[in-house]
C-alpha cells in the first residue's frame, strides 16, 4: 500500500473513531506542542489529554476518580519524588502493581523523567523476581505491599509502596501518595530522550525475558482499530492485567481516545459484572478464562446482569476454547473480538463476531497495516490450507531482548513461536506452539521448565509434562513422575508453586513405576499424551 493510500485508511480510521476532533487554534498549538516535547508514550500521552480534555475522568478505582488533569498533576509531582530517590533519564524503574491509580501515575511519571518502565508479573515467583531484577538493575522497585515478602530475597536498593491498606509508618518505605502530598505538582522540562516499555516473557528457562518497546504512536493504535470499533470517550473497564501486553495495549489506547479507564485490583467474576453495569462500561478488556469464569456463575446471577451498553468485549492471551465465543455472545450479544497475537509481535490478527459466529476457533484476519505470513522451515511460505510457522510484519514488533537474543526473521517478518494456517475464506487458524509451550490461562507455560523443577525433588526420580486440552484454562499440564518415596501431589505442587510462577504449577500429577522410552532412552511423550487410562493422583 502506498503511504498516501495507508494515510487515507488511517485518517478515516481515526475519524470513524472520533480521535479526529475540532479543536481550537490555541488548545490545537497546545497540543502539538504537548505531543513534540513528551512523545506519545505514558508521558505524552497523558499530558495530551490533560491538554484536551482536562476535567474528563481519566480514571476509576477502588478509591475513586481522577481526572486527566489529576493525572497528570498528581504524575508531576511523583516523578520529582522519584527524581529524588535517584532516578535519571535512561535508568530503569520497575513496577509490580495490580490494576489500580498507582500503576498509571508511576507509568506517566517515569515517562516524564526519560527513565525506562519494566513491569513485573504480579504472579512471578521470588527466584524468578530476584534474577530479573539482578539482570535489569532498576534503581527504584514500585510495587503493592501485598509483595513485600515476595521481593524480600530480591536486590532492590529503593523500594516504593503502590497499593497500602493502611499508611506505613514513618520507619518503612515511602508509598507513592505520599510522593504525591510531598511533591509539587507544577509542569516539569522534557527529557531528551523517551521512554522505553520493557514487558517480560514468560521465558524458557525459568528467568522472563524482557521485551523492549519504543514509543508505538498512531499506526499500532491504527491497525487494532480498524477491525475493533472502540471509539472516543468510552469507558472501559480493563479486568487483563495492566503488565501484559494485551491489559498495557488498551492502557497505551487510553492515551489516544481519551477513554475512563475502570481499574480493579483483582478479579471475580461477579464483580466483573458488577462494574460494567455500575460504572456504564462501552468496553471490556479480558482474557478468556475470565469469559468462562463469568459463564459458570449461576443461572439466577447470570440474569440478574444486563449490559446494553457493552459493545466491545476485547479478549487475548490465549485461543477461545470450543464454544466460548458463542456462548458468551448467546448470553450478552455480538460484541465479542477475539485478538491473537504474542508478546513480541503484539497484535497479528482480529477475530471479528460475525467470523467468531461462522468459526468460534479462528483467530481472524491481520488487521490494517500488518502482514501475516505461513511460512515452512525454509522461509518458504505454503499454500493455503496447510499448516506453517507464523510469521509477522507490523509497526509492533519488539526490538530484541533485553538479555540479548530475539525471534527469528524472514523477509522482515518476525515469528510468532506459533503453527497455523488459512482457510479457503483468509481466515487465519492458530493450531499450537511451534515448540512444546502451552498456554494456559493466557500466560505461557514450558512443560521442561516444570520437569526441571520437579526432577530437584528429592522423592522424584524421574519426570515428564505434557500439554493437554482444558475446557476452562484452554491447556493445562499432566505430569508424570516416578518417585522413590512416599510423596503427595500436593506436596509436589506446593513444591513448583515455591520456586516457580504460580499459573506453573500443574494441575494434574500422576505417578508412574516408569517413563515410556525408545530405544534411545527418549521419553515417548506420545504415548502420555494419548494413554487415557491413568488416573490422576490429584486434579484442580
Amino acid at each position: 500500500m502506498s503511504k498516501v493510500a495507508d494515510a487515507a485508511v488511517s485518517l478515516k480510521v481515526l475519524a470513524t473513531a472520533g480521535v479526529v476532533r475540532p479543536y481550537g487554534p490555541v488548545r490545537l498549538a497546545r497540543l502539538l506542542s504537548t505531543l513534540k516535547a513528551w512523545g506519545t508514550g505514558p508521558a505524552g500521552g497523558f499530558a495530551s489529554l490533560a491538554v484536551r480534555h482536562p476535567d474528563r475522568v481519566g480514571l476509576i478505582d477502588e478509591r475513586g476518580e481522577l481526572t486527566f488533569a489529576d493525572l497528570h498533576r498528581r504524575s508531576n509531582a511523583l516523578a520529582r519524588g522519584l527524581a529524588a530517590l535517584g532516578v535519571r533519564e535512561g535508568d530503569a524503574v520497575a513496577l509490580m502493581c495490580r490494576n489500580h491509580r498507582g500503576f498509571v501515575d508511576a507509568s506517566i511519571a517515569v515517562g516524564k523523567l526519560g527513565a525506562d518502565l519494566l513491569y513485573l508479573n504480579t504472579a512471578f515467583a521470588g527466584p524468578q523476581l530476584a534474577d530479573v531484577l539482578e539482570r535489569e538493575q532498576p534503581t527504584v522497585v514500585i510495587h503493592d505491599e501485598e509483595f513485600t515478602d515476595l521481593l524480600a530475597g530480591a536486590p532492590i536498593e529503593h523500594r516504593v509502596l503502590g497499593w497500602t491498606d493502611d499508611e506505613p509508618g514513618s520507619d518503612g518505605p515511602p508509598t507513592l501518595e505520599g510522593l504525591i502530598a510531598q511533591n509539587p505538582a507544577a509542569d516539569l522540562t522534557p527529557p531528551e530522550r523517551h521512554t522505553r516499555v520493557v514487558i517480560l516473557t514468560s521465558g524458557t528457562t525459568g528467568t522472563p525475558k524482557g521485551a523492549p518497546r519504543k514509543e508505538a504512536g498512531i499506526p499500532a493504535a491504527v491497525a487494532l482499530l480498524s477491525r475493533m470499533p472502540l471509539r472516543f470517550g468510552w469507558r472501559t473497564h480493563i479486568a487483563a492485567p495492566l503488565f501484559h501486553t494485551w491489559g498495557y495495549a488498551h492502557f497505551a489506547l487510553a492515551m489516544l481516545l481519551g477513554s475512563t479507564m475502570v481499574l480493579r485490583r483483582t478479579f471475580d467474576p461477579e464483580e466483573c459484572l458488577r462494574t460494567l453495569r455500575d460504572e456504564g462500561c462501552d468496553s471490556a478488556v479480558v482474557i478468556p478464562v475470565m469469559l468462562q469464569r463469568i459463564l459458570r456463575l449461576p443461572e439466577d446471577t447470570l440474569a440478574g446482569y444486563d449490559l446494553p451498553r457493552l459493545r466491545v468485549v476485547a479478549s487475548s492471551g490465549s485461543a477461545l476454547p470450543g464454544d466460548l465465543a458463542a456462548a458468551w455472545m448467546d448470553r450478552f450479544g455480538d460484541n465479542l473480538y477475539s485478538i491473537y497475537g504474542s508478546t513480541e509481535v503484539a497484535w497479528a490478527s482480529v477475530a471479528q463476531p460475525a467470523e467468531l459466529r461462522r468459526a468460534p476457533t479462528t483467530a481472524g484476519r491481520p488487521p490494517h497495516a500488518t502482514e501475516v505470513r505461513i511460512l515452512d522451515e525454509e522461509g518458504r511460505e505454503v499454500p493455503r490450507g496447510s499448516s506453517g510457522r507464523i510469521f509477522v510484519g507490523n509497526h509492533l514488533l519488539f526490538e530484541g531482548y533485553t538479555g540479548g537474543g530475539s525471534k527469528e526473521v524472514v523477509d522482515g517478518l518476525m515469528a510468532s513461536g506459533d503453527v497455523g494456517r488459512y482457510d479457503d475464506d483468509g481466515l487465519l487458524y492458530v493450531e499450537g506452539r511451534d515448540d512444546e509451550m502451552i498456554v494456559s490461562g493466557g500466560e505461557n507455560v514450558f512443560p521442561k521448565e516444570v520437569e526441571d523443577c520437579l526432577v530437584q525433588h528429592p522423592a522424584v526420580t524421574d519426570v515428564a509434562a505434557v500439554g493437554v486440552e482444558d475446557p476452562d484454562y484452554g491447556a493445562r499440564l499432566r505430569v508424570f513422575v516416578v518417585t522413590s518415596t512416599e510423596v503427595s501431589a500436593d506436596e509436589l505442587k506446593d513444591h513448583v508453586k515455591a520456586n516457580l510462577a504460580r499459573y506453573k504449577v500443574p494441575k494434574e500429577i500422576v505417578f508412574l513405576d516408569e517413563l515410556p522410552r525408545n530405544a534411545t532412552g527418549k521419553v515417548l511423550k506420545r504415548e502420555l499424551r494419548k494413554d487415557g487410562s491413568h488416573e490422576a493422583s490429584a486434579d484442580e
